[in-house]
């Protein structure tokens, strides 16, 4: 883990985000990376066919950028974290492709977001800048709503269907949970539509973690009414301090009719969520 990217827009979610990343970095010796995304809308002079494009005062890009560089001082003071290598890219564009055009350029190892969380309406048909980049990044990305201390780290879940195609991904959660010296709850949710009996369940459990050559690890097997509830209430009854989950990228109906575990979890629990779509 050398490059750590934060999405900072300077809002208590992302200052949050910030800070976890500060502590992460405090202890892989790496670079955070805060990417500022001051996106300035095109607007057109009606007075032309077809509308011609109305430049932007120059003094005026340079007071966003001012004020960006003064919120960054002021938050990396804030974080109380020394001695580690940070630095500010401010770019001209949406977040989303901000931040798609940054890990294609650059190595980047993780990216960290802070998240509200959404629900209802909006959830559907919005959703957040994080469950975009959940969705679509080609980085793991860890999603935090209140930054715990790393230290603070021993129990991750990892939810799965037992796949034993998920090598790229696994090798990831495996580096994560070095990362943290953390145990590794495996967890398989028993529901109504992907019923397995106690006997299946058990021996498939155990294949996955020889398969992956998991260590420090305890496997699980819980019956619920749909996989979210099975993993939130797992997380709240166990004390977990982080989750592990795959996703996928949908988009459009796919993603309205369909959903994704991932993303409801993301939006709908308090303790961090670390995801990646390369499977």
């Amino acid at each position: 883990m050398k490059r750590i990217l934060v999405p900072c827009d300077f809002s208590a979610p992302s200052r949050e985000a910030f800070t976890f990343a500060m502590e992460m970095v405090a202890r892989a010796k790496a670079e955070v990376v805060v990417l500022h995304a001051a996106y300035v809308p095109v607007l057109y002079d009606p007075g032309y066919a077809g509308g011609t494009p109305l430049a932007y005062d120059i003094s005026f890009l340079n007071r966003i950028e001012e004020d960006t560089k003064r919120g960054y001082e002021k938050m990396k003071n804030e974080s109380g974290v020394r001695g580690v290598s940070v630095s500010l890219d401010i770019v001209h564009d949406n977040l989303i492709s901000a931040i798609q055009h940054h890990v294609d350029r650059k190595q980047t190892d993780l990216i960290i977001m802070g998240t509200s969380g959404a629900s209802g309406i909006r959830e559907v048909f919005i959703g957040s800048n994080t469950e975009k980049i959940v969705r679509f990044a080609q980085a793991p990305v860890l999603a935090v709503h209140k930054a715990p201390p790393v230290s603070s780290i021993k129990k991750i879940l990892l939810p799965t269907t037992l796949r034993l195609d998920q090598t790229d991904f696994m090798n990831k959660v495996k580096e994560l949970q070095e990362f943290f010296g953390a145990t590794l709850h495996v967890l398989l949710v028993n529901t109504a539509s992907h019923f397995r009996t106690d006997k299946d369940a058990v021996a498939a459990l155990e294949e996955f973690a020889k398969h992956y050559h998991l260590k420090n690890h305890t496997l699980h097997f819980k019956s619920y009414d749909n996989e979210e509830d099975g993993i939130i209430d797992f997380t709240y009854k166990e004390g977990i301090d982080l989750i592990a989950m795959a996703t996928h990228a949908r988009k459009g109906l796919a993603r309205l009719f369909t959903g994704s575990i991932t993303e409801d979890v993301v939006n709908h629990i308090s303790a961090p969520v670390w995801t990646y779509n390369k499977i």
